[in-house]
């Protein structure tokens, strides 16, 4: 495992948008109605072909191995949204490709993953971290592709990041559902890349917060978390490799409770028709609750992959 940079070249990340621009849709930004101070903008992510920004990163990934490479096939750990992403590009490719799950992956996305031909191999949660902090599975052939700790990856995160600027110049505050760091130190290095003055800032859920106890501690931490509908983020620590970046890059976090989440859900589909994933939720609750600061605020709403049952439970305020 080669060191990562300290940060994602802009270069890269400009590279990144040429590639994928077969795939990925440059999304919307539209202003929360109603949201004057602060104004409150959505990155909808939630309208790619795969319902979330990781298919930004997944064919940038692909696009950066070569055909006998791609033959072999590939594999990632995910809970769901990465292993979409590379599922519908190896779908496109004809290429093998495995999923390694958590067990308490979301049923939607479990079936789309089927849909696409993946290969779904299912694990204890302490199994896959393992995955996730030594970037390979020894019972599975091909090439792995990390979710978050990948530069490829990572740049094409950033392309989020080159939009935003573009379609909002005026904007000082761009909020990030915080899992591994991927996204957020993607767009993170985009801004920074391109002289933006704005401030990123990554979002937790109450259940589980390694970025809040990593910044508080001055080193990587392992935390302990509790499964809840927001399944997209709140992994049981940050990755020691992804450190640096994350230090260098974020600016600050912001932790939402399970109920402002659910809430913030509700909202989207009601004001703005929108259906998100707890994940993507909690950028909308962190700006919403007042303790970010910022006057014109970009949320970036990362996927919309939650099952029916739990949508319509958080829609008739029984969580």
């Amino acid at each position: 495992m080669s060191p990562l940079p300290e940060q994602i070249p802009l270069d890269a990340i400009r590279e990144a948008r040429d590639r994928i621009a077969d795939a990925a849709l440059r999304t919307p930004l539209i202003r929360l109605p109603g949201s004057d101070s602060p104004q409150i903008w959505l990155k909808l992510e939630t309208l790619q072909p795969v319902g979330s920004f990781k298919l930004r990163g997944a064919r940038n990934a692909i696009g950066g191995l070569d055909a006998a490479t791609l033959a072999r096939g590939v594999y990632t750990a995910s809970a769901g949204n990465m292993a979409l992403g590379l599922a519908w590009c190896a779908h496109q490719r004809h290429i093998p490709f495995t999923a390694i799950v958590p067990e308490h992956a979301p049923a939607a996305k479990l079936s789309k993953l089927e849909e696409l031909g993946a290969r779904i191999v299912r694990v204890p949660f302490e199994r896959w971290w393992q995955v996730l902090r030594e970037h390979r599975f020894e019972a599975i052939e091909g090439s792995f592709v990390h979710p978050v700790a990948d530069v490829a990856v990572m740049a094409g995160n950033g392309t989020i990041g080159l939009e935003i600027a573009e379609d909002l110049p005026g904007v000082d505050t761009v909020l990030v559902p915080f899992g591994g760091g991927g996204l957020s130190c993607g767009i993170a290095s985009a801004l920074a890349g391109l002289g933006s003055p704005a401030g990123v800032v990554g979002c937790e859920i109450e259940t589980a917060t390694p970025l809040r106890t990593s910044l508080e501690a001055g080193a990587p931490c392992t935390v302990e978390r509790t499964p809840s509908f927001v399944d997209g983020i709140g992994g049981a620590g940050l990755l020691p490799e992804m450190w640096p970046l994350v230090q260098r890059l974020i600016d600050s976090d912001a932790v939402v409770s399970l109920r402002e989440a659910a809430a913030a859900i509700r909202l989207l589909v009601e004001r703005v028709h929108v259906v998100a994933e707890g994940a993507g939720a909690v950028p909308v609750a962190a700006a919403l609750s007042g303790r970010v600061t910022g006057s014109v605020i970009c949320c970036v709403v990362s996927g919309g992959n939650i099952d029916t049952a739990v949508l319509l439970d958080i829609l008739a305020n029984r969580l």
